[in-house]
């Protein structure tokens, strides 16, 4: 009997944070050929799938997941013709890799909160969850998953932004179509360049 269940449904994955993984440089800082490096041992252990911690540019606050471009790689770890290479020698090996997709927040350096926060004009203010507070309260006394209100105050326009996590991590506005289709070019950028799926981090955060 034909197998016909979907691969992701019955592989067996290995997790890699690349900050910690191997360093093939010396910097003291894992990065992508560190990685190339050893997918042999990898594949010799039984793992049929690599899932990928967040590489992509960040200001490391929250060790990658606070995101400042989502198409572009953090210097340290290496460079975007590294990630062709380690897709290509991963589907070599007749393996699959899975990057992990932060959808929630960008970090407050990405360019588009730093055009949401320039000005209440801004073609991006609604990419993010604006309000006015209640005097100089927050909104509502809406919670961060991690502790504290989850406003924080913005005093260049006077109005309070949303982030359900970490600070500077301002929550993307779902209710936004724009934002919706950014996000969906931005898994589609990764799927044209042979990526075989995502893990969609704090998916239940959306909305």
């Amino acid at each position: 009997m034909i197998n016909s269940n979907p691969w992701w449904r019955e592989t067996t994955i290995y997790q890699i944070y690349p900050r910690s993984y191997m360093d093939s440089n010396g910097d003291g800082i894992g990065d992508l050929q560190g990685i190339i490096s050893r997918l042999d041992y990898i594949q010799d252990l039984g793992f049929e799938t690599l899932w990928l911690s967040p590489f992509f540019s960040s200001p490391q606050q929250d060790w990658g997941y606070d995101i400042s471009n989502y198409l572009g790689v953090a210097p340290e770890y290496g460079s975007l013709a590294d990630v062709e290479q380690l897709i290509e020698e991963v589907h070599l090996r007749g393996m699959r890799i899975l990057f992990d997709l932060v959808l929630n927040h960008t970090s407050d350096q990405h360019p588009w909160f730093l055009a949401s926060r320039s000005s209440k004009d801004n073609p991006k203010r609604d990419w993010y969850i604006w309000r006015d507070g209640r005097g100089s309260r927050p909104p509502n006394n809406w919670r961060s998953t991690v502790g504290g209100s989850a406003w924080h105050f913005d005093p260049a326009t006077g109005q309070w932004y949303y982030a359900s996590f970490l600070p500077f991590q301002p929550d993307l506005n779902y209710h936004n179509p724009q934002v919706i289709q950014a996000m969906l070019a931005t898994a589609r950028h990764w799927l044209d360049l042979g990526v075989d799926g995502f893990r969609l981090d704090i998916f239940h955060a959306l909305y």
